[in-house]
């Protein structure tokens, strides 16, 4: 009789654990409800992308009237007497600019007007790229380097307009 018990027994446990993999395998291989037509759903958030745009842009935009568009956060805006040893940008319309870079490599791309100058930042090179009248200008300023860009390496002195800082 404890024979037949145990065969009783063993027998409901393992059919218990076969009902259990099998609903756990059927649940995980069922497919997901669609959102693409019904859109998503009202009580959960849509999820996050990220398109790279610089944070806060449009109120820096307001206050320095400078564009500040995208890049991989590794270039960031700084208060010029906040630390030593920043990138510096010299515009003749919005005075100095500075960035701090804050990775091994970085890229901004932005619209900052009338640059005639740039400083590296200590530790990076940067390749930047200048716009006048539909020509590019394509300049590397070594770390810790003061460089005469748009304006002032331009023959005919046209206005330029930073639109890309790359550092590496």
């Amino acid at each position: 009789m404890k024979l037949v018990r145990r065969v009783l027994a063993t027998t409901a446990a393992a059919a218990a654990c076969i009902a259990v993999a099998v609903t756990t395998t059927y649940a995980s291989e069922a497919p997901a409800p669609s959102t693409a037509a019904a859109g998503v759903s009202a009580d959960r958030p849509p999820h996050p992308v990220e398109d790279f745009a610089y944070p806060d842009a449009a109120r820096i935009q307001t206050e320095l009237g400078i564009v500040l568009k995208r890049g991989d956060g590794h270039i960031v805006l700084a208060d010029c007497a906040s630390a030593t040893g920043l990138m510096e940008v010299y515009s003749r319309t919005k005075g100095k600019i500075c960035f701090r870079v804050t990775g091994k490599t970085g890229h901004l791309s932005v619209e900052i007007p009338a640059v005639y100058g740039m400083k590296g930042d200590a530790t990076h090179e940067a390749d930047v790229t200048l716009t006048a009248e539909g020509s590019r200008q394509n300049v590397t300023v070594a770390a810790n380097e003061w460089k005469g860009v748009g304006e002032a390496a331009d023959p005919e002195r046209r206005d330029h307009v930073l639109v890309e800082i790359s550092v590496s």
